[in-house]
């Protein structure tokens, strides 16, 4: 996954979740933060950032803040929309007959229906940018989202999908992630209870580039 246009900044300050106050070269910029999440040891003053410049010249924001750098790991891409694009670039390079994305089932939208023969898959996608002393936490808020869209894979599975949950690294240096229990304990119950009835649990690493996002293994939790 590729940005097309990406220059360098400085944070100082996140008024609200959508917005950043952010130095560039002479000039304070408030830009657009693609993240929802907290962010909170990353998005500290002074943090070097990129921004992807933005191609629509009616928005308000100039700028999309896409990642930032943590002394501690390196650039961290914490772009919402990223883990998405790269995994369906990732599908399409598994052998899949059929990937489609934003798929009903039940009372939620997974994110990835595959097909492979007669075998049908169902994946869903998280993106991680909490580390802990080496170690991957998701989430970094509290998501019902996120456990509802455990308890149907969990529903899936037991009707005869392949089901898996992906957790995009976001970060080099990482190569595992586990349920941040403390910020949010019902979907560390979530993930054990579909991980009981048949969901996998994928870890994606990831390169992170100056202007992308990309790839470079995947893992299963076995343990």
């Amino acid at each position: 996954m590729k940005y097309n246009t990406i220059i360098s900044g400085q944070f100082v300050s996140r008024p609200n979740r959508f917005i950043a106050q952010v130095q560039v070269d002479d000039a304070m910029q408030t830009v657009h933060v693609k993240n929802t999440g907290r962010c909170k040891e990353l998005l500290l003053p002074g943090a070097d950032v990129r921004l992807e410049v933005c191609d629509n010249p009616n928005r308000k924001t100039k700028y999309d803040l896409v990642a930032v750098y943590k002394p501690s790991l390196g650039w961290v891409n914490i772009d919402s929309q990223a883990p998405n694009k790269v995994v369906q670039e990732w599908l399409q390079a598994e052998g899949y007959d059929l990937v489609r994305p934003e798929y009903t089932y039940g009372g939620s939208r997974i994110d990835f229906y595959m097909e492979k023969g007669e075998e049908k898959y169902l994946l869903e996608v998280k993106g991680c940018t909490l580390e802990v002393d080496g170690i991957g936490y998701f989430p970094d808020a509290p998501t019902l989202r996120g456990v509802k869209h455990l308890h149907e894979l969990a529903k899936a599975a037991q009707q005869g999908y392949h089901c898996a949950v992906a957790f995009v690294i976001q970060m080099e240096g990482v190569a595992e992630v586990r349920p941040n229990t403390a910020t949010h304990p019902q979907f560390a119950e979530a993930l054990a209870q579909a991980r009981t009835a048949g969901v996998k649990v994928l870890f994606l690493l990831c390169r992170v580039e100056p202007d992308g996002l990309a790839i470079t293994q995947a893992r299963e939790w076995k343990n």
